[in-house]
Protein backbone atom coordinates (compact mmCIF):
# COMPACT_ATOMS: atom_id res chain seq x y z
CA UNK A 1 0.00 0.00 0.00
CA UNK A 2 1.35 3.43 -0.95
CA UNK A 3 1.15 5.94 1.89
CA UNK A 4 1.95 9.63 1.50
CA UNK A 5 3.01 11.55 4.59
CA UNK A 6 2.89 15.34 4.95
CA UNK A 7 4.32 17.59 7.68
CA UNK A 8 2.62 20.84 8.77
CA UNK A 9 -0.18 21.80 6.39
CA UNK A 10 -1.23 25.20 7.86
CA UNK A 11 -4.48 25.12 5.90
CA UNK A 12 -2.84 24.77 2.46
CA UNK A 13 -4.90 21.76 1.34
CA UNK A 14 -5.17 22.83 -2.31
CA UNK A 15 -1.38 23.01 -2.69
CA UNK A 16 -0.86 19.73 -0.80
CA UNK A 17 -3.33 17.77 -2.91
CA UNK A 18 -1.93 19.31 -6.10
CA UNK A 19 1.59 18.30 -5.06
CA UNK A 20 0.34 14.78 -4.44
CA UNK A 21 -1.24 14.65 -7.91
CA UNK A 22 2.03 15.85 -9.42
CA UNK A 23 3.95 13.08 -7.65
CA UNK A 24 1.46 10.48 -8.86
CA UNK A 25 1.72 11.70 -12.45
CA UNK A 26 5.51 11.97 -12.38
CA UNK A 27 6.06 8.49 -10.88
CA UNK A 28 3.05 6.71 -12.42
CA UNK A 29 1.54 5.43 -9.18
CA UNK A 30 -1.54 6.08 -7.07
CA UNK A 31 -1.39 6.82 -3.36
CA UNK A 32 -3.86 4.96 -1.16
CA UNK A 33 -3.87 7.21 1.89
CA UNK A 34 -2.38 10.55 2.95
CA UNK A 35 -1.24 11.12 6.54
CA UNK A 36 -0.91 14.68 7.92
CA UNK A 37 1.10 15.37 11.05
CA UNK A 38 -0.64 18.36 12.62
CA UNK A 39 -1.22 22.10 12.30
CA UNK A 40 -3.94 20.99 9.92
CA UNK A 41 -6.15 24.03 10.64
CA UNK A 42 -9.68 22.69 10.07
CA UNK A 43 -11.22 26.17 10.00
CA UNK A 44 -14.85 26.09 8.87
CA UNK A 45 -15.58 29.82 9.09
CA UNK A 46 -14.26 33.07 10.53
CA UNK A 47 -15.56 32.31 14.01
CA UNK A 48 -13.44 29.14 14.16
CA UNK A 49 -10.41 31.33 13.52
CA UNK A 50 -11.01 33.04 16.86
CA UNK A 51 -10.25 29.69 18.53
CA UNK A 52 -6.82 29.25 16.94
CA UNK A 53 -3.80 30.23 19.05
CA UNK A 54 -1.81 32.40 16.65
CA UNK A 55 -1.21 36.15 16.55
CA UNK A 56 -3.94 38.03 14.71
CA UNK A 57 -1.90 38.59 11.55
CA UNK A 58 -1.55 34.80 11.09
CA UNK A 59 -5.29 34.08 11.31
CA UNK A 60 -6.20 33.09 7.77
CA UNK A 61 -9.22 31.13 6.61
CA UNK A 62 -7.15 28.74 4.47
CA UNK A 63 -8.55 26.06 2.17
CA UNK A 64 -10.26 23.64 4.53
CA UNK A 65 -13.68 25.32 4.47
CA UNK A 66 -14.05 24.36 0.79
CA UNK A 67 -13.68 20.67 1.66
CA UNK A 68 -16.02 21.07 4.62
CA UNK A 69 -18.81 22.65 2.57
CA UNK A 70 -18.41 20.33 -0.42
CA UNK A 71 -17.00 22.92 -2.81
CA UNK A 72 -13.90 20.71 -3.07
CA UNK A 73 -13.34 17.02 -2.33
CA UNK A 74 -10.25 15.36 -0.91
CA UNK A 75 -8.96 13.17 -3.78
CA UNK A 76 -7.49 10.56 -1.42
CA UNK A 77 -8.38 9.25 2.04
CA UNK A 78 -6.68 11.68 4.42
CA UNK A 79 -5.92 10.94 8.06
CA UNK A 80 -4.85 13.80 10.32
CA UNK A 81 -3.83 14.62 13.86
CA UNK A 82 -3.84 18.01 15.57
CA UNK A 83 -0.89 20.27 16.30
CA UNK A 84 -0.52 23.50 18.25
CA UNK A 85 -2.13 25.85 15.70
CA UNK A 86 -5.64 24.50 15.22
CA UNK A 87 -9.29 25.47 15.43
CA UNK A 88 -9.36 23.61 18.72
CA UNK A 89 -13.11 24.00 19.14
CA UNK A 90 -13.80 21.82 16.10
CA UNK A 91 -11.27 19.16 17.04
CA UNK A 92 -12.78 19.05 20.54
CA UNK A 93 -16.15 18.18 18.99
CA UNK A 94 -14.41 15.05 17.66
CA UNK A 95 -12.38 14.23 20.76
CA UNK A 96 -12.63 10.48 20.03
CA UNK A 97 -12.05 10.98 16.29
CA UNK A 98 -14.29 11.48 13.30
CA UNK A 99 -14.71 12.95 9.82
CA UNK A 100 -13.63 16.61 9.64
CA UNK A 101 -14.87 16.65 6.05
CA UNK A 102 -15.73 13.96 3.50
CA UNK A 103 -12.68 11.71 3.08
CA UNK A 104 -10.70 13.56 5.81
CA UNK A 105 -10.57 11.64 9.10
CA UNK A 106 -9.27 13.02 12.41
CA UNK A 107 -7.70 10.48 14.79
CA UNK A 108 -8.92 12.46 17.79
CA UNK A 109 -6.88 13.80 20.69
CA UNK A 110 -5.43 10.28 20.67
CA UNK A 111 -6.47 7.27 18.66
CA UNK A 112 -5.74 4.16 16.64
CA UNK A 113 -7.54 2.90 13.53
CA UNK A 114 -6.85 0.39 10.77
CA UNK A 115 -6.48 1.09 7.05
CA UNK A 116 -6.56 -2.13 5.04
CA UNK A 117 -5.41 -3.84 8.22
CA UNK A 118 -2.48 -1.48 8.84
CA UNK A 119 -2.68 -0.04 12.36
CA UNK A 120 -2.19 3.73 12.48
CA UNK A 121 -2.05 5.42 15.89
CA UNK A 122 -1.49 9.05 16.76
CA UNK A 123 -1.32 11.74 19.42
CA UNK A 124 -2.49 15.30 18.79
CA UNK A 125 -0.98 18.44 20.29
CA UNK A 126 2.36 19.27 21.88
CA UNK A 127 3.88 18.70 25.33
CA UNK A 128 3.80 21.24 28.15
CA UNK A 129 4.56 19.96 31.61
CA UNK A 130 2.25 22.38 33.45
CA UNK A 131 -0.81 20.97 31.68
CA UNK A 132 0.27 17.35 31.25
CA UNK A 133 -1.43 16.02 34.39
CA UNK A 134 -4.65 18.06 34.10
CA UNK A 135 -8.10 16.99 32.95
CA UNK A 136 -9.90 18.23 29.83
CA UNK A 137 -11.30 21.33 31.55
CA UNK A 138 -11.31 23.88 28.70
CA UNK A 139 -14.66 25.32 27.58
CA UNK A 140 -15.85 27.82 25.00
CA UNK A 141 -15.34 30.71 24.96
CA UNK A 142 -11.61 30.12 25.45
CA UNK A 143 -9.45 32.68 27.20
CA UNK A 144 -5.81 33.24 26.28
CA UNK A 145 -4.67 30.41 28.53
CA UNK A 146 -7.23 27.75 27.68
CA UNK A 147 -6.90 28.46 23.95
CA UNK A 148 -3.37 27.11 24.32
CA UNK A 149 -3.71 24.51 27.04
CA UNK A 150 -6.41 22.67 25.09
CA UNK A 151 -3.83 21.45 22.56
CA UNK A 152 -1.30 20.38 25.21
CA UNK A 153 -1.13 16.60 25.34
CA UNK A 154 -2.47 15.02 28.53
CA UNK A 155 -1.14 12.14 30.59
CA UNK A 156 -4.56 10.51 30.18
CA UNK A 157 -3.96 10.03 26.46
CA UNK A 158 -0.32 8.99 26.84
CA UNK A 159 -1.37 6.29 29.30
CA UNK A 160 -4.07 5.07 26.94
CA UNK A 161 -1.71 4.92 23.98
CA UNK A 162 0.92 3.10 26.04
CA UNK A 163 -1.49 0.17 26.44
CA UNK A 164 -1.57 -0.54 22.69
CA UNK A 165 0.30 -3.45 21.24
CA UNK A 166 2.72 -2.25 18.57
CA UNK A 167 1.01 -0.22 15.81
CA UNK A 168 2.54 -0.18 12.35
CA UNK A 169 2.59 3.64 12.13
CA UNK A 170 2.51 6.37 14.76
CA UNK A 171 1.79 10.05 14.06
CA UNK A 172 2.74 12.93 16.32
CA UNK A 173 3.19 16.67 15.90
CA UNK A 174 6.02 16.99 18.42
CA UNK A 175 9.25 15.08 17.92
CA UNK A 176 10.05 12.46 20.56
CA UNK A 177 12.74 13.76 22.91
CA UNK A 178 16.34 12.81 21.94
CA UNK A 179 15.27 11.51 18.53
CA UNK A 180 17.94 13.71 16.92
CA UNK A 181 20.59 11.50 18.57
CA UNK A 182 19.46 8.59 16.38
CA UNK A 183 20.09 10.37 13.07
CA UNK A 184 22.47 12.89 11.50
CA UNK A 185 22.57 15.34 14.39
CA UNK A 186 25.33 17.47 12.88
CA UNK A 187 23.50 17.68 9.57
CA UNK A 188 20.39 18.86 11.41
CA UNK A 189 22.41 21.53 13.22
CA UNK A 190 23.96 22.74 9.98
CA UNK A 191 20.47 23.38 8.64
CA UNK A 192 19.00 24.58 11.94
CA UNK A 193 21.88 25.97 14.06
CA UNK A 194 19.46 27.55 16.54
CA UNK A 195 18.52 23.99 17.67
CA UNK A 196 22.01 23.56 19.13
CA UNK A 197 21.40 24.50 22.74
CA UNK A 198 18.27 22.37 23.00
CA UNK A 199 20.12 19.42 21.49
CA UNK A 200 23.00 19.91 23.93
CA UNK A 201 20.74 20.23 26.97
CA UNK A 202 18.38 17.42 25.93
CA UNK A 203 15.40 19.74 25.56
CA UNK A 204 14.52 19.08 21.92
CA UNK A 205 11.30 17.11 21.71
CA UNK A 206 8.65 15.58 23.95
CA UNK A 207 9.59 13.22 26.83
CA UNK A 208 6.22 11.40 26.84
CA UNK A 209 6.49 10.70 23.12
CA UNK A 210 9.93 9.13 23.47
CA UNK A 211 8.46 6.98 26.21
CA UNK A 212 5.73 5.88 23.82
CA UNK A 213 8.21 5.21 21.02
CA UNK A 214 10.26 2.98 23.32
CA UNK A 215 7.15 1.20 24.60
CA UNK A 216 5.21 0.74 21.34
CA UNK A 217 8.14 0.24 18.94
CA UNK A 218 6.14 1.05 15.78
CA UNK A 219 7.71 0.35 12.39
CA UNK A 220 7.29 4.00 11.38
CA UNK A 221 6.99 7.23 13.36
CA UNK A 222 6.11 10.46 11.52
CA UNK A 223 6.26 13.98 12.97
CA UNK A 224 6.26 17.65 11.94
CA UNK A 225 6.32 20.84 14.09
CA UNK A 226 9.97 21.89 13.67
CA UNK A 227 9.70 22.64 9.93
CA UNK A 228 12.62 20.56 8.73
CA UNK A 229 13.02 17.13 7.16
CA UNK A 230 14.91 14.77 9.43
CA UNK A 231 15.18 11.01 9.50
CA UNK A 232 16.46 8.69 12.19
CA UNK A 233 16.54 5.00 13.06
CA UNK A 234 15.88 3.84 16.61
CA UNK A 235 17.32 0.44 17.44
CA UNK A 236 15.23 -0.95 20.26
CA UNK A 237 16.90 -3.07 22.88
CA UNK A 238 19.76 -0.59 23.28
CA UNK A 239 20.07 1.17 26.62
CA UNK A 240 19.72 4.91 26.84
CA UNK A 241 18.44 7.49 24.39
CA UNK A 242 21.72 8.73 22.99
CA UNK A 243 24.99 10.29 24.07
CA UNK A 244 24.94 12.85 26.83
CA UNK A 245 26.20 16.15 25.48
CA UNK A 246 27.40 18.81 27.93
CA UNK A 247 25.47 22.06 28.04
CA UNK A 248 26.70 24.98 25.98
CA UNK A 249 27.72 28.19 27.69
CA UNK A 250 25.58 30.29 25.40
CA UNK A 251 23.11 29.87 22.57
CA UNK A 252 24.32 30.75 19.06
CA UNK A 253 22.48 33.71 17.58
CA UNK A 254 20.54 33.16 14.37
CA UNK A 255 20.81 36.26 12.15
CA UNK A 256 17.80 35.16 10.08
CA UNK A 257 15.50 34.66 13.06
CA UNK A 258 12.19 36.50 12.98
CA UNK A 259 10.77 37.00 16.45
CA UNK A 260 7.01 36.60 16.51
CA UNK A 261 5.63 37.66 19.85
CA UNK A 262 2.08 37.06 21.00
CA UNK A 263 2.14 40.29 22.94
CA UNK A 264 -1.36 40.20 24.34
CA UNK A 265 -0.96 36.77 25.92
CA UNK A 266 -1.10 36.66 29.69
CA UNK A 267 0.82 33.58 30.77
CA UNK A 268 -1.07 31.05 32.85
CA UNK A 269 0.24 30.72 36.35
CA UNK A 270 2.37 27.54 36.43
CA UNK A 271 0.89 24.55 38.21
CA UNK A 272 3.03 22.32 40.41
CA UNK A 273 3.79 19.05 38.64
CA UNK A 274 5.02 16.42 41.09
CA UNK A 275 8.00 14.61 39.68
CA UNK A 276 11.26 13.11 40.89
CA UNK A 277 12.95 13.77 37.58
CA UNK A 278 15.29 16.76 37.20
CA UNK A 279 14.08 19.75 35.23
CA UNK A 280 16.07 21.81 32.77
CA UNK A 281 15.07 25.07 31.12
CA UNK A 282 14.06 24.82 27.48
CA UNK A 283 15.21 27.72 25.29
CA UNK A 284 14.32 26.46 21.81
CA UNK A 285 13.66 29.08 19.15
CA UNK A 286 12.68 28.07 15.62
CA UNK A 287 12.38 31.02 13.21
CA UNK A 288 10.00 29.02 10.99
CA UNK A 289 7.57 28.40 13.84
CA UNK A 290 4.78 30.70 15.03
CA UNK A 291 6.10 31.21 18.54
CA UNK A 292 3.77 31.62 21.49
CA UNK A 293 5.43 32.63 24.73
CA UNK A 294 3.95 29.88 26.87
CA UNK A 295 5.28 27.13 24.62
CA UNK A 296 8.87 27.57 25.83
CA UNK A 297 8.58 25.22 28.72
CA UNK A 298 10.47 23.28 31.33
CA UNK A 299 10.95 19.72 30.14
CA UNK A 300 10.65 16.79 32.50
CA UNK A 301 13.37 14.24 31.85
CA UNK A 302 11.90 10.75 31.30
CA UNK A 303 13.08 7.79 33.35
CA UNK A 304 15.33 5.32 31.60
CA UNK A 305 13.54 2.41 29.98
CA UNK A 306 14.86 -1.13 30.09
CA UNK A 307 14.00 -3.08 26.94
CA UNK A 308 14.00 -6.83 27.44
CA UNK A 309 12.31 -7.87 24.19
CA UNK A 310 14.16 -8.83 21.04
CA UNK A 311 15.67 -5.91 19.12
CA UNK A 312 13.47 -4.12 16.61
CA UNK A 313 13.70 -0.90 14.62
CA UNK A 314 11.55 2.22 14.37
CA UNK A 315 12.11 4.41 11.31
CA UNK A 316 11.50 8.06 12.21
CA UNK A 317 10.76 10.77 9.66
CA UNK A 318 9.92 14.42 10.30
CA UNK A 319 8.77 16.62 7.45
CA UNK A 320 8.65 20.34 6.71
CA UNK A 321 5.66 22.63 6.15
CA UNK A 322 3.97 23.04 2.78
CA UNK A 323 5.98 25.71 0.95
CA UNK A 324 7.76 25.79 -2.42
CA UNK A 325 11.12 23.99 -2.48
CA UNK A 326 10.55 22.51 0.99
CA UNK A 327 10.61 18.80 1.83
CA UNK A 328 7.08 18.45 3.17
CA UNK A 329 5.84 15.20 1.60
CA UNK A 330 7.16 11.67 1.23
CA UNK A 331 5.64 8.49 -0.18
CA UNK A 332 6.41 5.09 1.33
CA UNK A 333 5.37 1.51 0.57
CA UNK A 334 3.90 -0.49 3.44
CA UNK A 335 3.07 -4.16 2.86
CA UNK A 336 -0.45 -5.20 3.78
CA UNK A 337 -2.65 -8.25 3.33
CA UNK A 338 -5.37 -6.48 1.33
CA UNK A 339 -4.41 -4.05 -1.42
CA UNK A 340 -7.96 -3.63 -2.70
CA UNK A 341 -9.40 -4.60 -6.06
CA UNK A 342 -9.10 -1.44 -8.12
CA UNK A 343 -8.42 -1.65 -11.82
CA UNK A 344 -5.05 -0.30 -13.02
CA UNK A 345 -5.10 3.48 -13.02
CA UNK A 346 -8.06 3.64 -10.65
CA UNK A 347 -7.87 4.59 -6.99
CA UNK A 348 -9.48 2.12 -4.60
CA UNK A 349 -10.99 3.44 -1.38
CA UNK A 350 -9.14 1.65 1.43
CA UNK A 351 -11.15 -0.13 4.11
CA UNK A 352 -11.12 2.08 7.19
CA UNK A 353 -12.03 0.26 10.41
CA UNK A 354 -11.93 0.87 14.12
CA UNK A 355 -9.09 -0.84 15.96
CA UNK A 356 -10.62 -3.33 18.45
CA UNK A 357 -7.80 -2.94 20.96
CA UNK A 358 -8.19 0.85 20.97
CA UNK A 359 -11.93 0.49 21.50
CA UNK A 360 -11.23 -1.74 24.50
CA UNK A 361 -8.76 0.79 25.88
CA UNK A 362 -11.31 3.57 25.37
CA UNK A 363 -13.92 1.66 27.38
CA UNK A 364 -11.43 0.65 30.09
CA UNK A 365 -10.13 4.20 30.61
CA UNK A 366 -13.39 6.07 30.13
CA UNK A 367 -14.09 6.25 33.90
CA UNK A 368 -10.82 8.20 34.27
CA UNK A 369 -11.63 10.81 31.61
CA UNK A 370 -11.87 14.01 33.65
CA UNK A 371 -13.58 17.10 32.24
CA UNK A 372 -12.36 19.22 35.15
CA UNK A 373 -8.90 20.56 35.95
CA UNK A 374 -8.30 17.88 38.55
CA UNK A 375 -7.46 14.47 37.14
CA UNK A 376 -8.38 11.40 39.22
CA UNK A 377 -5.67 8.87 40.09
CA UNK A 378 -4.99 6.24 37.45
CA UNK A 379 -4.88 2.48 38.00
CA UNK A 380 -1.51 0.76 38.04
CA UNK A 381 -0.38 -0.82 34.78
CA UNK A 382 -1.31 -4.38 35.74
CA UNK A 383 -4.83 -3.33 36.71
CA UNK A 384 -5.19 -1.24 33.55
CA UNK A 385 -4.10 -4.10 31.28
CA UNK A 386 -6.43 -6.52 33.03
CA UNK A 387 -9.28 -4.07 32.48
CA UNK A 388 -8.39 -3.72 28.80
CA UNK A 389 -8.37 -7.51 28.41
CA UNK A 390 -11.84 -7.68 29.98
CA UNK A 391 -13.14 -4.90 27.72
CA UNK A 392 -11.65 -6.63 24.68
CA UNK A 393 -14.05 -9.49 25.26
CA UNK A 394 -16.91 -6.99 25.33
CA UNK A 395 -15.70 -5.42 22.08
CA UNK A 396 -15.45 -8.80 20.36
CA UNK A 397 -19.00 -9.63 21.39
CA UNK A 398 -20.65 -6.28 20.72
CA UNK A 399 -18.81 -4.39 17.97
CA UNK A 400 -19.50 -5.46 14.39
CA UNK A 401 -20.77 -4.06 11.11
CA UNK A 402 -24.53 -3.64 10.81
CA UNK A 403 -24.32 -5.18 7.35
CA UNK A 404 -23.03 -8.72 7.82
CA UNK A 405 -22.30 -9.37 4.15
CA UNK A 406 -18.59 -8.57 4.03
CA UNK A 407 -15.72 -10.98 4.58
CA UNK A 408 -14.56 -8.93 7.56
CA UNK A 409 -17.93 -9.13 9.28
CA UNK A 410 -17.00 -12.42 10.94
CA UNK A 411 -13.87 -10.95 12.53
CA UNK A 412 -14.58 -10.14 16.19
CA UNK A 413 -14.52 -6.47 17.10
CA UNK A 414 -14.01 -5.22 13.54
CA UNK A 415 -16.36 -2.49 12.37
CA UNK A 416 -16.12 -0.14 9.42
CA UNK A 417 -15.86 3.47 10.55
CA UNK A 418 -18.31 4.52 7.85
CA UNK A 419 -20.80 2.03 9.27
CA UNK A 420 -20.80 4.07 12.51
CA UNK A 421 -19.66 7.60 11.73
CA UNK A 422 -20.67 9.68 8.73
CA UNK A 423 -19.65 13.28 8.14
CA UNK A 424 -22.14 15.94 9.22
CA UNK A 425 -21.79 19.71 9.13
CA UNK A 426 -22.27 21.15 12.60
CA UNK A 427 -21.17 24.75 12.03
CA UNK A 428 -22.00 26.79 8.92
CA UNK A 429 -19.39 27.58 6.29
CA UNK A 430 -17.95 31.07 5.80
CA UNK A 431 -20.19 33.96 4.84
CA UNK A 432 -22.94 33.45 7.40
CA UNK A 433 -21.19 34.83 10.48
CA UNK A 434 -22.74 38.28 10.27
CA UNK A 435 -22.04 40.61 13.20
CA UNK A 436 -20.51 37.70 15.16
CA UNK A 437 -17.69 37.21 12.65
CA UNK A 438 -14.94 38.14 15.11
CA UNK A 439 -16.43 36.31 18.08
CA UNK A 440 -15.85 32.73 19.16
CA UNK A 441 -18.62 30.34 18.11
CA UNK A 442 -21.00 28.44 20.36
CA UNK A 443 -20.41 24.80 21.20
CA UNK A 444 -21.66 22.29 18.63
CA UNK A 445 -22.31 18.70 19.73
CA UNK A 446 -21.06 16.48 16.92
CA UNK A 447 -23.32 13.52 16.09
CA UNK A 448 -20.23 11.46 15.19
CA UNK A 449 -19.07 11.64 18.81
CA UNK A 450 -22.56 10.68 19.95
CA UNK A 451 -22.67 7.61 17.70
CA UNK A 452 -19.14 6.57 18.73
CA UNK A 453 -20.09 6.71 22.41
CA UNK A 454 -23.34 4.89 21.71
CA UNK A 455 -21.43 2.12 19.94
CA UNK A 456 -19.24 1.61 23.02
CA UNK A 457 -22.12 2.20 25.43
CA UNK A 458 -20.23 4.95 27.25
CA UNK A 459 -21.32 8.41 28.34
CA UNK A 460 -20.53 11.25 25.97
CA UNK A 461 -18.46 13.24 28.47
CA UNK A 462 -17.29 15.72 25.82
CA UNK A 463 -20.77 17.07 25.11
CA UNK A 464 -20.22 20.60 26.43
CA UNK A 465 -23.54 22.01 25.24
CA UNK A 466 -25.32 24.23 27.79
CA UNK A 467 -28.12 21.68 28.20
CA UNK A 468 -25.59 19.01 29.17
CA UNK A 469 -23.70 20.97 31.83
CA UNK A 470 -24.07 19.98 35.45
Amino acid sequence: MKIAVEGCSHGALDAIYQHLRNLETRHNYLVDVLLMCGDFQAIRNHRDMQCMAVPQKYRQLGDFHKYYTGESTAPVLTIVIGGNHEASNYMSELYHGGWLAPNIYFLGHAGCIQVNGIRIAGASGIFKSNDFSLGLYERLPYDHGSMRSIYHIREYNVRRLSLLSSPDIFLSHDWPQHIEQHGDTQGLLRRKPFFRQDVQTGNLGSPPLMGLLQTLKPQWWFSAHLHVRFQATVQHGQCGTGPNVPSAASQPQNPDEIAIADDDFDAVEPQNLPTEAPRVQATFQNPDEITLEDEEDDVVQPPSVANLSEPSVTKFLALDKCLPRREFMEVIDVPNASDGSAMPGQRCMPKLTFDPEWLAITRAFHPYLSTRRRQADYPDEATARASVAEEMEWVKSNVHDKEANSSEASLPGIRSILDCQTFAQTAPGPGSEGAHKNQQPPWYTNPQTTTFCDMLEIQNKVDFSPDNQV
